[in-house]
């Protein structure tokens, strides 16, 4: 595919070094193997190449959180076997396979009465959900993911939905490693003639998990669900603000300084807000404040905005922050997501 080969800024590629670039191109079916999503095997083929498994993922985590919509996680859900139970015969038979092999050491030694206790939650998970309980299998025993299963249970739907994003997220990372890890053995294959050194550098060029991967989107991010509807908020206005003061704000104290806008947006249908401020690679450390103008997206609520404040360290600043708003009329919840 002499289209990939345009896109790799490498000077003079020979054409045993094409063959390299070709072994380790990752097909559309390749991603669905990982993800059961139409879409996300769709757009992971168009960022391709990536030039590391840590690319590769931070692309995925972009496409999964933040490009497909809730109808692309409920078809990668659907994709799975049931927790506990052998794959129907129209399933996926690659992705299907996998999800089997994945769940084998946790159920081998498990009794039948076990598995029909798992089996009865299963029903009443998908009854209150309308999907099938999503959890990343590996390490965990039949009794964890049943813990776990009960656990979630009482959650609400949105909460939920969201949490086994998470988790699919999880199952995605680990088949995406073993995928680059198999792709690796080709390289190695097609260089069988030639030094030792000189295939290992293929093959690290590649896989170069020291690397730090370029951001795909900016450090901070934040998306609104009302959880009184079930469904995401649009057209939320959004500020991104961070603190210029000799001192950090406190509770109960403001600190010597004041705050600096950053960045302003609005959420889209899916609740997400448009760009906030700019992809930077370091996000400098500092006491950054995220404030919802909840007020004129529900006026009979009882928030006429909500503010939340969090610190980022010098140690966090190539990490990514996600500071989602729950809300409803006369509640709401945050937390740090992915």
């Amino acid at each position: 595919n002499e289209a990939q080969f345009s896109r790799i800024s490498l000077p003079d590629i020979t054409i045993s070094e094409r063959k390299k670039k070709m072994a380790m191109e990752i097909r559309e079916g390749d991603w669905k193997v990982c993800c059961g999503s139409s879409d996300f095997a769709k757009l992971m083929v168009k960022g391709s190449p990536f030039n590391s498994l840590e690319a590769a993922i931070e692309s995925a985590r972009d496409i999964w959180f933040n490009q497909v919509n809730v109808a692309a996680w409920l078809e990668a859900f659907a994709a799975h076997p049931q927790i506990g139970k052998s794959p129907s015969p129209s399933s996926n038979s690659d992705f299907a396979r996998r999800s089997v092999t994945e769940q084998s050491r946790a159920f081998a030694t498990t009794s039948a009465s076990a598995l029909e206790e798992l089996a009865e939650w299963n029903v009443l998970y998908r009854q209150k959900f309308g999907f099938i309980f999503i959890i990343c299998a590996s390490g965990r025993t039949h009794a964890e993911m049943l813990a776990e299963l009960k656990g979630r249970y009482a959650n609400r739907p949105i909460v939920e939905l969201e949490i086994a994003a998470k988790e699919q997220m999880k199952i995605t990372e680990l088949r995406m490693a073993k995928l680059f890890s198999e792709k690796a053995k080709v390289v190695s294959q097609t260089e069988s003639t030639k030094p030792q050194e000189d295939r290992l550098r293929i093959i690290g060029g590649h896989l170069n998990v020291a690397e730090a991967p370029k951001r795909s989107r900016p450090p901070i991010t934040t998306h609104v669900l009302d959880v009184s509807r079930g469904a995401p908020a649009a057209g939320v206005e959004v500020h991104l603000e961070v603190w210029n003061g000799t001192t950090s704000p406190s509770f109960g104290h403001g600190g010597r300084g004041d705050w600096s806008m950053v960045g302003t947006s609005a959420t889209d249908k899916d609740g997400r807000s448009g760009q906030l401020m700019d992809l930077v690679e370091s996000l400098n450390p500092g006491t950054y404040r995220i404030s919802f103008n909840t007020g004129k997206y529900c006026p009979g609520g009882f928030f006429p905005y909500v503010s939340i404040a969090f610190e980022v360290t010098e140690s966090q600043k190539l990490e990514h922050f996600h500071v989602p708003l729950l809300l409803s009329p006369f509640s709401f919840t945050t937390y740090r997501g992915s």
